[in-house]
């Protein structure tokens, strides 16, 4: 069957997407939510249907959440839908020219191909020990039901590195009893993504729960004993005994398949506003690829950017035209207090506190006059309102924002 662009464009039959996670997966329910009716295929290299990540290291490792409340949609909705599940399983090649991919030994043709590939956790050398039994990253569900025998009252955790994914797996350690000591080369955990005020907000939280945060010292190896990991060595020549190491230093598009079939990258897979990469037939979306952003380009690593990338890139393959404009908003949880986060403080010159009570507060930053980011700790009325600001472009009276009394909602009439 051929299906015609439902904007008059291109005839399409058949539209692959690699990748099965929250990306691939709104992209392909978009693409039958607007009317496509050719075929689609949605290739996954984990064995799962697509699922959330975000639980995975909190909700799901504390043993609050079921594998199936995980899963986005039920198996039903793929069959329904006439999506094709090709899942465990791995795309070894991509030939741009012939339009395939190549599955083993099987190819498959296709029209239109997207890459919603996300990311892989960055890991430790082997070098250093980053091989041995007992060393974890926190990206798939296979990491975490590894994991998850581990940590249990009593054990002695490792963790490496103070962003949210470290500081995230030392809440729930933490809350599970386990003896937690947490290291940050940078001066300040947070470093890269917070100011000083967020930063020292987490560390108190993270005291308050028993763990031992130590800044400006990194990891120098590990030790272990039969293939195990038993200790570590500190870059302050400190030496600990450990059960287990979650590594949280960050990810890396995965941009493997992109680079064989030769498309242009560029912190990502880069494309264009559209989505579009450098091949006009193939596209990507979430945290794989990069697009333009105000007078430069960006990456975003979050679930509300897959979602809202993916389904402008299935609007766009059925010849919408739209442009992305992002509107960045993130969320953290640790212990009992959910961080939201709207917008991006890069180049900020100014932060203004607004106090509430116990562990409420929220952080605005400025960069001159203008509003660009504000963090909120258990405050979901200021990340409301300051998210609201932010994505009109507009900005807020600091010294209101300062004032714990005054009503923030008139800042959104002004």
């Amino acid at each position: 069957m051929t299906t015609r662009n439902l904007q008059g464009g291109q005839n399409m039959s058949h539209i692959v997407v690699i990748g099965a996670g929250q990306a691939g997966a709104s992209l392909v329910a978009r693409l039958r939510k607007d009317g496509f009716e050719g075929d689609i295929t949605l290739i996954g290299a984990e064995p799962h249907l697509p699922y959330q990540r975000p639980p995975l290291s909190k909700a799901y490792l504390l043993g609050d959440m079921e594998l199936e409340r995980l899963f986005l949609r039920p198996e039903s909705f793929y069959a329904e839908n006439n999506i094709n599940l090709r899942l465990g399983q791995h795309v070894t090649g991509i030939d741009p020219h012939a339009k395939t991919v190549t599955l083993g030994d099987e190819v498959i043709s296709y029209d239109e191909l997207a890459l919603t590939t996300g990311s892989d956790p960055r890991r430790l050398p082997a070098a250093i020990g980053g091989d041995l039994d007992g060393v974890h990253v926190v990206r798939d569900l296979a990491h975490i039901d590894d994991m998850e025998p581990k940590v249990t009252e009593g054990a002695r955790a490792l963790i490496v590195g103070g962003g949210y994914i470290g500081l995230e797996a030392a809440a729930v350690c933490a809350k599970r009893g386990v003896n937690v000591t947490l290291v940050e080369m940078a001066d300040r955990i947070l470093q890269r993504v917070a100011a000083p005020e967020t930063s020292d907000y987490f560390r108190a939280l993270h005291s308050d729960y028993g763990a031992d945060i130590r800044e400006g010292v990194g990891l120098d190896r590990l030790l272990g004993e039969n293939g195990k990991v038993t200790g570590a060595v500190l870059t302050d020549g400190t030496e600990l005994a450990v059960d287990f190491v979650v590594v949280g230093v960050g990810i890396a598009p995965a941009t493997q398949l992109a680079e064989m079939a030769g498309l242009e990258l560029d912190n990502g897979i880069k494309t264009d506003a559209h989505g579009r990469t450098s091949d006009p037939s193939i596209w990507a979306a979430g945290d794989c690829a990069s697009f333009p952003h105000g007078e430069g380009r960006i990456r975003l690593e979050s679930v509300p950017n897959a979602i809202d990338q993916a389904e402008i890139v299935a609007q766009n393959m059925l010849g919408a035209a739209r442009h992305y404009v992002a509107t960045p908003w993130f969320w953290s949880d640790q212990y009992d207090v959910k961080l939201q986060i709207a917008g991006l403080n890069t180049g900020y010159d100014r932060v203004v506190t607004r106090k509430g009570e116990g562990q409420t507060v929220s952080f605005w930053y400025y960069k001159g006059d203008q509003l660009i980011a504000v963090d909120a700790m258990n405050d979901p009325r200021a990340y409301m309102v300051g998210k609201r600001l932010i994505d009109a472009g507009k900005t807020a009276d600091p010294a209101i924002v300062a004032d714990p009394e005054a009503d923030l909602k008139p800042l959104l009439k002004a």
